[in-house]
């Protein structure tokens, strides 16, 4: 290695967690929070948690990741529960298959939240120092080490650019955007991360040199205005919502009601759009400067201008930064174009025409990889003890970090622990429907999460999140005594208010027919269970209580509600249901590692060749691969169940 003469300080941790971003909190919280020593790594102490784009957690189906990351004993939904300034449920028009939480965050306080949770956990430990190299058994740097030439690799330790080395059995990257970071505003290109901070040069050659191939990405960030001189008057004033939903199920309800801040609405015009026609020759991303591919569903102003000609406008929303600051987040307006092409775009906007820049916008390229290099548990295929979660994954968004980072750190736990590794499939969970799409279909920009992308989000709402996933992350280790008998009360009543109202009649009778007319409804004419009730579109719990009492204790709102779903939703559920085993059938049904795709006769080319790239663990995982058709799945499926029997004949 060059350096082993070199006098160095030395340590040893469990797990390494590389970044302390979104990602790499849940990972080293989750370790620790699993009695695993844990060192967690960062280029600045002040950059924990840092939200260095929008400052918002939550959103359409973002906000089922959060509701789905506190329901397996994550820390980001009480931690914005704790750092709102202004909470909204979006879509209530819609089904509740996409009702969803968005909330404004006070950065400044959440960051700061969330690292005083950090440095009060115990077992975890935070080191401001960047790692730039993974050391394996493959590098034979400490003499225990034994590597034989075609033998995997697996993960030893890692060494810091001031030459610490840090021996431990299981490394989570949660890098985000910093590995080898350039930031661009026009012709103005520097060499760092997000707001400024130091980018991390070095660990890229050193995962390359280990076998790990990574690719550019890019993504951007608009500017940020000072409040004072903005004219409020032209804009349209957004309010939160009167009654305010916590993200997490352990948040009482009463402590998150509070004064809310308030965001507004304005919009680009022909001469924003001119402006910016102009000067698309000084822009990155048209210039060709910028190598790295950029998000599709978060387009800069450039991109929406070009890509949607026809539009005269965009919405533009203008959102406090925090209750200590000035500072105003240009939402929908990120941009790279130049520092005087921006003065002079933003202030075409209403209210912004004596706009004041604090903060540039500006792109950022960074390194990340190509996610079918994984298994489903986030570790990587060719290295073991290394995982991987968030950004550096090829996705994008706070939330889809930290529900991959909380996964990774789980299922780095796992392993050192001899445990199965915890893997959602699409069924259970947003966070499976994301990590599966990145594993198994890959991605060739900044992935998003999308309501769209989940067949089964009929039984993936937010508000059953606890329902699905608490008896998992109690399984797991992150849910404690008390969350869990909380949780089994609040189960035990819905269940059994849900038996009661499946077996409690309303008859036809006069009495019963009188009042249901009173009140305004069509009369019965024949017998049916209170729940049957219900599944009228007009009639709620409170209405069928009427007639058959209430229940045995009184009900939590939230339980009212999980109750008014299941029961109205409840034919479409079942088809759901029944998908799902069918679909768990085709999980169940796995494939050897050390198949031989080549020896498979039919297959088409373009099969064998994704099949050998992903190497999928389960016929459903397979079925799923772009490019893989019904008939590859079928020959494959002939293949496996003729070993299967030559294997049962030799036995």
């Amino acid at each position: 290695m060059g350096k082993k003469n070199i006098p160095y300080i030395e340590e040893t941790y469990d797990v390494v967690v590389v970044g302390a971003g979104h990602a790499g909190c849940e990972a080293a919280l989750a370790c620790a929070r699993l009695g695993l020593e844990t060192m967690m790594f960062t280029v600045s102490v002040d950059s924990i948690a840092l939200m260095p784009c929008n400052p918002n957690i939550g959103g359409s189906s973002k906000g089922h990741l959060v509701r789905e990351i506190d329901a397996l004993g994550g820390e980001m939904g009480k931690n914005i529960d704790k750092t709102f300034i202004q909470s909204k449920m979006l879509n209530k028009s819609k089904g509740p298959a996409v009702h969803s939480l968005r909330a404004q965050a006070d950065k400044a306080e959440y960051t700061k939240e969330m690292r005083k949770t950090l440095q009060n956990t115990d077992h975890l430990s935070i080191r401001q120092a960047e790692v730039a190299e993974i050391l394996t058994n493959k590098d034979q740097f400490f003499p225990e080490d034994e590597y034989h030439e075609g033998e995997e690799q697996k993960i030893t330790g890692v060494r810091t650019v001031s030459g610490g080395v840090y021996r431990c059995k299981a490394v989570v990257l949660c890098t985000g955007t910093y590995l080898r970071a350039r930031c661009l505003t026009g012709e103005m290109i520097t060499h760092t991360g997000p707001n400024g901070l130091s980018a991390a040069n070095h660990l890229t050659d050193s995962l390359v040199a280990h076998g790990i191939q990574t690719r550019r990405f890019k993504t951007g960030t608009p500017a940020r205005v000072d409040k004072r001189s903005l004219d409020f008057s032209k804009m349209e004033e957004q309010f939160g919502d009167e009654r305010v939903v916590p993200f997490s199920f352990t948040t009482n309800p009463e402590d998150v009601q509070i004064e809310q801040a308030s965001c507004w609405l304005t919009y680009t015009n022909e001469t924003t759009h001119e402006i910016i026609r102009n000067n698309l020759d000084r822009s990155p991303i048209y210039a060709g400067i910028i190598e790295g591919t950029g998000p599709r569903y978060c387009p800069s102003i450039e991109d929406k201008v070009v890509k949607f000609a026809d539009k005269n406008r965009h919405q533009i929303f203008i959102e406090p930064e925090g209750l200590s600051t000035n500072e105003m987040y240009v939402g929908g307006m990120s941009s790279s174009l130049p520092e005087d092409v921006q003065h002079e775009m933003y202030r075409t906007l209403p209210g912004l025409e004596h706009v004041k820049i604090v903060r540039n916008a500006y792109a950022i390229e960074y390194d990340c990889i190509d996610a079918n290099n994984l298994y489903a548990s986030l570790e990587f295929k060719a290295m073991k003890g290394l995982f991987s979660g968030g950004q550096f994954n090829g996705s994008s968004g706070y939330e889809e970090a930290a529900c991959q980072g909380l996964i990774a750190g789980i299922n780095a736990a796992m392993e050192i622990k001899g445990r199965d590794p915890l893997i959602l499939d699409r069924s259970e969970a947003y966070i499976g429907v994301l990590i599966d799409d990145l594993v198994t279909k890959g991605t060739l920009e900044p992935y998003r999460l999308l309501t769209s992308r989940a067949e089964y989000r009929l039984i993936l709402r937010h508000d059953n999140a606890d329902m699905r996933l608490t008896p998992i992350g109690r399984e797991v280790g992150l849910v404690d005594d008390e969350r869990w008998r909380i949780f089994e009360i609040k189960k035990n009543q819905f269940d059994s208010e849900l038996t009661r109202l499946s077996k409690e009649k309303l008859k036809p009778i006069k009495e019963t027919n009188e009042k249901i007319q009173a009140l305004g409804f069509k009369p019965l004419t024949d017998a049916m269970t209170a729940k049957e009730f219900m599944r009228r579109p007009e009639i709620d719990y409170a209405t069928a209580t009427q007639f058959v009492g209430p229940a045995a204790e009184d009900l939590d709102a939230k339980i009212v509600e999980l109750l008014e779903t299941e029961i109205k939703y409840e034919g479409y559920i079942n088809k759901a249901l029944d998908q799902v085993a069918k679909m768990k059938r085709m999980e169940e049904k796995r494939i050897p590692k050390n198949i031989d795709w080549d020896a498979i006769d039919s297959i088409a080319t373009e099969a064998r060749q994704k099949f050998k790239k992903i190497n999928p663990e389960t016929i459903g995982q397979a079925s799923r691969i772009s490019g893989v058709n019904p008939a590859d799945i079928s020959i494959l499926m002939v293949y496996l169940e003729g070993n299967n029997k030559a294997r049962r004949k030799v036995d």
